[in-house]
């Protein structure tokens, strides 16, 4: 596994590599061990999920306030999305920037986020699917979003007809976020 930096602290692109032959393809898309060596911090994840998409639909910007917040190991095992990452930390250097990469499947490509980040990603095909580990489970008291359409953030996602849940379309800005005192 290569960690690369994505300019935001706390998020890595992870490139595992990919073995095929005949028979199909193999890549380890998550190690503990190789997470613990390079990014010399321990993840264990609490919960996994899944999720399907069909093309331009954008799920997030989501983040935690639980506890250490809720780290994400990302990867897209069908299909591709534009995968974002959001600083939402009020005393980082880098808040309210972003970082964006393209995933697709058997590209032995993932994304890692500290628990203080947010999160998006846009469904670039029709049966698009995405797994993600996560560090704490899903408590809805603690879980918040961002409009990922705000004009402050400016995300460039590459599509024009977009589709969002309306929680994600009426979710505050980052600076409505940061009045109401719920960012990490």
């Amino acid at each position: 596994m290569h960690f690369k930096d994505t300019g935001i602290a706390g998020s890595w692109l992870v490139e595992s590599d990919v073995h095929s032959d005949e028979r199909g393809l193999l890549f380890e898309w998550f190690k503990s061990s190789s997470v613990e060596n390079n990014l010399l911090t321990n993840f264990e994840p609490k919960q996994a999920n899944f999720s399907n998409s069909n093309a331009n639909v954008i799920r997030g910007i989501h983040y935690s306030l639980a506890g250490n917040g809720q780290a994400k190991w990302v990867t897209c095992v069908s299909g591709s999305i534009y995968d974002v990452v959001v600083d939402t930390r009020k005393e980082s250097p880098t808040f309210g920037k972003w970082f964006g990469v393209e995933l697709k499947a058997n590209s032995g490509k993932s994304l890692f986020l500290s628990g203080s980040l947010g999160h998006a990603f846009l469904a670039l095909e029709d049966d698009t699917s995405v797994m993600y580990l996560l560090s704490s489970e899903y408590n809805p008291q603690f879980e918040f979003a961002i409009n990922p359409l705000d004009t402050d953030i400016n995300i460039l996602w590459p599509c024009e007809n977009r589709i969002l849940s309306q929680k994600d379309l009426s979710a505050p800005t980052l600076y409505e976020q940061l009045a109401a005192r719920n960012l990490p």
